[in-house]
């Protein structure tokens, strides 16, 4: 699926399209929740995930500007992680414009709970329909093993 939207850009879901290296130095060097992950990583992530990129349009364009990637049983539950613009292409709307997207892909399935977590960017997710959870003592993780 490639869809236009925000002026000069275009999302797209075509895996083809994704460029899995410059995720990789996108994440592993400038995003805080993953730096220093390792391309093996980032690749075996974006195989289980269903990923989003959002792409210059235009004659000769193409480059990819920025990126999400879902984690979903496609019946009850997802988790939207990595969400990622490249600095060049910030202030822009893009990021949620992508979020919306996303939102907009998970619907059709009916999921009872779509979650993400975030230090930074609560606005943006705010305007695509996101809110703080509403009992976080209810959640927990089991952090890796040292």
């Amino acid at each position: 699926m490639i869809t236009k939207g925000v002026d000069g850009y275009e999302l797209s879901t075509d895996p083809d399209r994704l460029d899995v290296g410059l995720v990789h130095h996108w994440l592993s060097t400038d995003a805080y929740w993953a730096l220093g992950r390792g391309r093996e990583v980032v690749e075996r992530a974006v195989r289980g995930s269903r990923n989003v990129s959002v792409h210059e349009s235009g004659e000769g364009a193409g480059a990819q500007v920025a990126y999400a990637r879902v984690v979903t049983d496609r019946a009850t539950f997802a988790w939207l992680c990595d969400v990622y613009v490249a600095r060049a292409h910030r202030g822009r709307g893009l990021g949620t414009w992508l979020t919306r997207a996303v939102r907009d892909l998970l619907a059709p399935w009916g999921l009872t709970r779509v979650l993400l977590a975030t230090r930074d960017a609560h606005e943006v997710y705010a305007r695509a329909g996101f809110v703080p959870h509403p009992d976080p003592e209810q959640l927990m993780i089991l952090e890796a093993a040292s």
